[in-house]
Formats: structure tokens, sequence, C-alpha cells
């Protein structure tokens, strides 16, 4: 996104009335890319500067910035509707038309002062969470301390503590924001043609909104019986540890003692539900990283060497010089992890508040994938600057950050061969895995289902929390750990509801992952168990991704997946496959256990 602004030229060609045409809709999708391509560098800076130094003078840029690419948004996509019921349109026009239309992720209506009231709205509640704190016995804790702490705290009166201040004055304060902003989203969604706005979202799939929500859930059910057995296990074990006061044997499990402020992802608690005897891995990641004196700067140095091993570039200098890689000691900054692109060419960054640890080991393999897919896609034209649905982007570096095996580790000399486990360990090393890529499944569905439903109308204000509760009930099997009421806003205490960020993506990027790993698998020659294999060092698995990569958003998505898997459909089978191990083990081990809630 450089820092020059839109030119009156090119906003007065994108206003020009071109001619209901095949020829005019091409005319109009040109100036409409330059236009939104020159605005895309300014306000992404913006962005990054709001992000990064939190204050009201970068609230009000963010704000400013955002007002005029939603304007621009609102105006464009109403003008891409029309044009796109011109008939005998190429393929690109008629494409892009279609992602311009339903390119807002909140869209406002055109009466005047809407797209202002909502970005100052969208700006004041991400601003809300980026100061947000919690408090433990006393002592005022950031966000990013205190998600490491309920990793690694046991005790549940002080992890009931975190969770309660956390969620009260995090969420609690943007109750009424969060309505008033619903309300002027569905406008602007309704008068672009769609239901709602949680409609408009599901539109960006190459499919109907509705055909959308049926493959979603047609995804969950091949899936939900793996989580349904490690939900089990995880249940006997804290029970174990914590008894029957604290922890039931049966029924939902307590939020709080899932190692996660948002029980998304349970990795942090495998020392409470690690198997006798096969439960030690032998190495510990963090440990890894902290006995080899590994600094953040390091870590993102040892990320990147994943991607340039497959014959990718090096990140370029600018990189190292501009990303946020530890927080900074002067300012507020959102610490969420985030990667950006910011003149749609190479200007690469992370946004991260690093610490030395194995989630944000994962984590920056995660957000570099994110990088090297903006690069492969920077000659595309403006409109096809993004992945090829939003899961790919979030599955490219989750598929890579799979293959940070013990086998990589020693490959990387943060392991010596000589402690790599043995296939005694296997069970300990899948169950370590499940309790972040399975348990996040039923998290990671949920979210949506609720903005859905708070977007059509089916989830009231008056029952906002109240059906939080209950949908993390129905699909997590978990319960806040004290009584809740609609005072509360706990959707808000997770970034991606103020954030405005759509969450199906993460859902289908935790199934695509396995899908990309085991197509990397085959190609790489793989023979043994699909858990253990690294493709770290090979070629031709980079050729074949950077071919599909450089795909952006140009083709509907089945192709792109074709490109790299031969599959045109999303599927749980690889996932499946890669824990079927684990699976047929969690079963032994609940025999005899009233499992579900």
């Amino acid at each position: 996104m450089a820092a020059t602004a839109p030119t009156a030229d090119s906003a007065a060609a994108a206003n020009a009335d071109y001619p209901l045409t095949p020829e005019g809709a091409r005319a109009f999708v040109a100036a409409v890319e330059k236009d939104l391509f020159d605005l895309s560098i300014i306000s992404g800076r913006a962005q990054w500067v709001n992000s990064t130094y939190i204050n009201d003078d970068t609230d009000a840029l963010a704000a400013y910035f955002g007002t005029i690419g939603t304007e621009k948004g609102v105006k464009y996509a109403s003008e891409a509707a029309r044009y796109a019921r011109v008939q005998g349109l190429d393929f690109d026009t008629a494409r892009k038309l279609n992602i311009l239309r339903g390119a807002l992720v909140l869209s406002a209506p055109n009466t005047p002062g809407a797209a202002a009231e909502l970005n100052t709205i969208a700006t004041r509640l991400q601003s809300t969470y980026g100061k947000g704190r919690a408090s433990l016995n006393g002592k005022v804790l950031t966000g990013d301390d205190v998600e490491a702490l309920m990793g690694t705290n046991r005790n549940p009166a002080e992890l009931a503590e975190m969770w309660k201040t956390w969620h009260e004055n995090v969420g609690r304060p943007m109750r009424n924001d969060y309505t008033r902003m619903v309300e002027i989203a569905n406008s602007g969604a309704q008068e672009l043609g769609y239901a709602d706005t949680g409609a408009m979202w599901r539109s960006n799939y190459d499919m109907t909104p509705d055909e959308f929500a049926a493959t979603y859930d047609r995804l969950w059910s091949e899936v939900k019986p793996l989580y349904d057995d490690l939900h089990c296990y995880t249940r006997t074990k804290l029970n174990q540890k914590y008894g029957n006061g604290v922890q039931p044997a049966t029924g939902p499990i307590r939020a709080d003692l899932l190692g996660n402020m948002w029980a998304q992802e349970w990795g942090n608690i495998y020392d409470v539900v690690a198997p006798k005897g096969a439960g030690d891995l032998g190495y510990d990641v963090t440990d890894l990283l902290v006995a080899k004196k590994k600094s953040p700067t390091d870590m993102v140095k040892i990320g990147e060497g994943f991607y340039t091993s497959l014959g990718l570039a090096p990140l370029p200098a600018s990189f190292w010089e501009r990303s946020q890689i530890t927080r900074p000691r002067d300012r507020e900054v959102v610490c969420h992890a985030s990667a950006w692109d910011l003149d749609n060419k190479d200007d690469l960054r992370i946004k991260m508040c690093t610490k030395v640890n194995g989630d944000d080991f994962v984590t920056i393999h995660h957000e570099l994938g994110h990088n090297y897919y903006q690069r492969a896609y920077n000659q595309q034209p403006y409109l096809y600057l993004n992945g090829a649905n939003d899961g790919f982007h979030e599955a490219i570096g989750d598929f890579v950050a799979l293959s940070i095996t013990p086998e990589y580790l020693v490959q990387i000399g943060l392991l010596d061969r000589s402690k790599v486990p043995s296939a005694d360990k296997d069970i300990g090393l899948l169950l370590r895995q499940g309790m972040d890529k399975v348990a996040f499944l039923p998290f990671g569905l949920m979210v949506d289902k609720w903005r859905w439903g708070v977007f059509n109308g089916s989830i009231t204000p008056a029952n906002y929390n109240q059906a939080w509760v209950d949908l993390k009930k129905q699909y997590q099997g978990i319960t806040p750990p004290v009584a809740r009421s609609e005072q509360d806003f706990d959707p808000g205490a997770k970034f991606h509801i103020p954030g405005n960020t759509p969450y199906a993506r993460y859902f289908l990027a935790r199934l695509l992952q396995f899908q990309f790993y085991k197509a990397a698998c085959d190609m790489a020659g793989w023979k043994g168990p699909l858990h253990r294999c690294s493709f770290y060092g090979n070629k031709e698995v980079g050729a074949r991704l950077n071919a599909m990569m450089q795909m952006g958003a140009s083709k509907p998505w089945p192709d792109a997946l074709e490109a790299f898997t031969g599959n045109r459909e999303i599927s749980g089978k690889p996932m499946l496959e890669y824990f079927a191990p684990l699976q047929a083990w969690l079963k032994q081990q609940n025999q005899g256990k009233q499992c579900g809630w």
C-alpha cells in the first residue's frame, strides 16, 4: 500500500459514468482498480500506524481513511451490481464485478454520515480491544501477558479471575457500539442486494450463501466425531486433576481450564492430558528455543528459512526494518499477530509482540505464509490481490507449520537427532497437535454462526451474550467459569469480533491445511506416517505451491485447490487420516465413559 494519495484524475475517472455495455463495464472496472489501488497505499499506512501506535490521533487517521474506503466501496459495489447485469461480459470483468459487490466486510448505506459513523465505531471497537486489560491478584495484565498466563497457570481460582476480568473489561464496554454497528452494516448490505451482512460474507466463496452454509455444516459433520472423542478424553483428565467441584466428570468443560482465554486451542494443557509413558515427547519447542538463546528476530529468520528452503525468495530488507516483531515499551499497540503488504508489491511486514515460546514459533511460520502469498500474487490486477478464498490465505502458513516436526527441528539445528521421539511417542505427538488443531474446529465454526445469527436477526441484542454462551456449549461443549448476564458481551473479548474479521476462513483453513499438507507430502515422496512428514527443502513442493499462490483470486477457488492438490472440493478426510492413530487410541481411553455433554 506507496505513500501517495489517490490522484484527482483517477478518482474522476472512476466516477465517470461508463455505458452499460461490456466495453463500458471493462472501463469501469479498470478505473475502479486504479482508484482503489492508490487509496489502499495511504489507507494501509494509516492502519499500520494506528495498529502500532494507538492514540487519539492515529484512531482519527485510521477512521478517516477507513471512511473514504467504505464510501468508495459502497459506491463501487452498488455500481458493480448495475454492470453485473450487462449481457456478454467476459470472465474477468464478471468476476471482478462480483468481487467488488461483495468486497466490503462492513458496508454502510448511502445515507449521509453513515460511512463515517460506521468507521468511527469500528475503529473504537478495535482500539477498545487493543487497550484491554485483565487482572490477577490485583495486578493489571496486558492482553498478550494474560494470554501467556492462561496457558501456564493451573490454579482454578486465578484462572477464573483472569477469564472474568478480561471478558468484563474488554467485552462489556463494546456492547452498545456493536449493536449500532450491526444496524448500519445490515442497511448497507441490503442496499447492495444481500439479505444481510452475513449473507454478503457467505457470497464470497464462488457459491450462493445458502450453499456455503450447507458446505460449512457438511465439513463439520465429517470431523465432529474426532472432536467428540478428544473432548471426552480431555474432560476426564481435567476431572482427575481438579476434582468434581471444579470440573465434573460429565457435561461441558469449564472454559478457563483449557489453557486459552477463549478455549479455542487446548495445547497449553498438554501436561494435564499427556498419556502415561508416551506423553513425554522428549523435547519442548519453547525449551529448545531458550536453550539455543534464540531471540524473537531469530525465530522469524528461522520461519523465513522454511520458505526459502522450498526455493522461494528471501523476504526484502525492508521487512526487517519495518516489521513490529516485539512489543514496543513506550506505547499502546495491537499485539494480535498479523501480516501486512503495504504497497501491493513487496513492502511486506509482520506485526507481533513475539515471545520466545513454541506458540509464537508456530505463529511466525503462519504469518509469513500470508506474506509469501501476498508477494506471489503481486503481479495480479488489484481486485485479484487476494487468496483463492480467505481460507486459503490462512491455510498456507498453517500447513507449513504442520511441518514443524521433530525431523524439521533436527534439520534446522534446534533438536539433536538423538532426542527425536521414537514411534512409541507418536500418540503423544498427535495428542499435542490435536489439542490445538482438532480442539479449534467447533470454535472456528461457531464464531461466525453467532455473527450470521446476529446479522440475520435470529440473535437479537437482548440475547447477544446468552446466544454466544449457548453456541459455545452446543458446538464446543464449553461453559463459562462464572455466571454471565446480558450486561456482558463475551464475544467482544475475542479480537475478531471487534476487529470485524470474518471467521469462517479459520475453520476452512483448519481443514485445507491438512489437504495441502498431504498433497505436499505425497509430492515429496513421503512414505512414513503422515504426521511425521516434513517437506522442508523440497523444491517441487515450493514450485507447485508458488504456482497456486500466483493465481491469487483470479480463478474460482476449486481451480486453485486443484492446481496444488489435484482435488476440487474441500474435505475433512486428510485431517482424519493424519489423526487416525490418535482417534483409535482415544476411543480405547474413553471406553466406559459417558461421552458428550
